[in-house]
């Protein structure tokens, strides 16, 4: 029998696409958000689940069935019948944090066929960037032509990249960000995850800054409005309806609900104007991967990551 490729995709919308497509080989489908919440090294080992199932259960209220993810990546036990695997991911952190997990997981179970890469981001005569699912047939083909192969340098690069993620040091990531690799936007996406911890004049992360930005700049009607604004205008985060809705329902304290308005309140507008650290009023008690965010604060002059006063020692 005649070997073919692998594919994992990025969520079960570009599988469906790729079924359309016809593509030749085997679709396995990754269904995961590990841009928020605990991670161990060991993808998808017994403890990894554990802290993932509990994560989802506790911030989203979200059973995780993990009998069905066990079922999707029995294919990676077979992969003898493959020729290569094709990464089918996007330009942002969401997909960027799945896939180096991924990459790691591949190594750890001794996987060691040709890697390719499809990633969206810039697309000719678009000025916004496009995922994956929001292009149209023609251009998704061209991309699928126009794969990546990866080099060893590459696979190490997001094996260290994983491993560092999965610490609590995460400044250890900046000297990848000005390393040369095929992944195009890995360096963009790993400044926007240094950003998502509180800054260190007033408490915000850059997404929660970004989000009382929208509401002091524009009319925002509803906070269904504003949840479209903000997944609009995230620029590296690829966050999804539920966790930008987490995000805005974490900054109620400082809106003020109308009919058919939402506007900053005293204390939104003594945010922006960085009056004192709103972190803890915030109360986002997210940790990513080995880190816990109210652990750290991002210092903007220094352009690295410091030790909360309250956790100096």
């Amino acid at each position: 029998m005649s070997k073919h490729p692998l594919h994992i995709t990025n969520g079960s919308v570009l599988t469906k696409r790729l079924d359309e497509l016809n593509i030749e080989g085997d679709i396995l489908t990754w269904q995961e958000m590990l841009c928020e919440g605990p991670t161990v090294e060991q993808v998808y080992s017994d403890e990894f689940l554990k802290l993932r199932k509990d994560f989802f259960s506790s911030f989203y209220d979200i059973t995780l069935v993990t009998s069905e993810i066990k079922l999707e990546l029995n294919k990676l036990d077979a992969t003898e019948k493959y020729s290569e695997i094709v990464l089918w991911f996007e330009y942002d952190l969401f997909c960027h944090i799945n896939m180096i997990a991924i990459i790691s997981l591949l190594h750890q179970k001794g996987i060691n066929l040709p890697l390719y890469l499809v990633c969206s981001g810039k697309v000719e005569r678009n000025k916004n960037l496009k995922g994956l699912a929001e292009l149209n047939s023609g251009q998704l083909l061209k991309h699928f032509r126009d794969k990546v192969a990866l080099l060893p340098e590459d696979i190490e690069m997001a094996m260290s990249a994983w491993s560092i993620y999965c610490g609590t040091d995460h400044n250890l990531l900046k000297p990848l960000i000005i390393e040369k690799s095929s992944f195009k936007y890995l360096s963009n996406c790993l400044k926007a995850h240094l950003e998502r911890f509180p800054k260190t004049k007033d408490g915000l992360n850059v997404m929660e800054r970004n989000i009382l930005e929208i509401v002091r700049d524009n009319s925002i009607k509803s906070k269904h409005h504003l949840l479209g604004y903000a997944l609009n205008y995230q620029g590296y985060y690829g966050y999804s309806d539920l966790q930008v809705s987490r995000i805005i329902e974490k900054l109620t304290l400082f809106f003020t609900e109308e009919e058919n308005l939402i506007k900053l309140n005293r204390k939104g507008h003594e945010a922006l104007l960085a009056k004192h650290n709103f972190a803890l009023e915030i109360n986002n008690a997210m940790t990513y991967g080995g880190a816990f965010k109210f652990d750290f604060q991002f210092n903007k002059n220094e352009n690295k990551l410091i030790k909360t006063i309250y956790n100096a020692n």
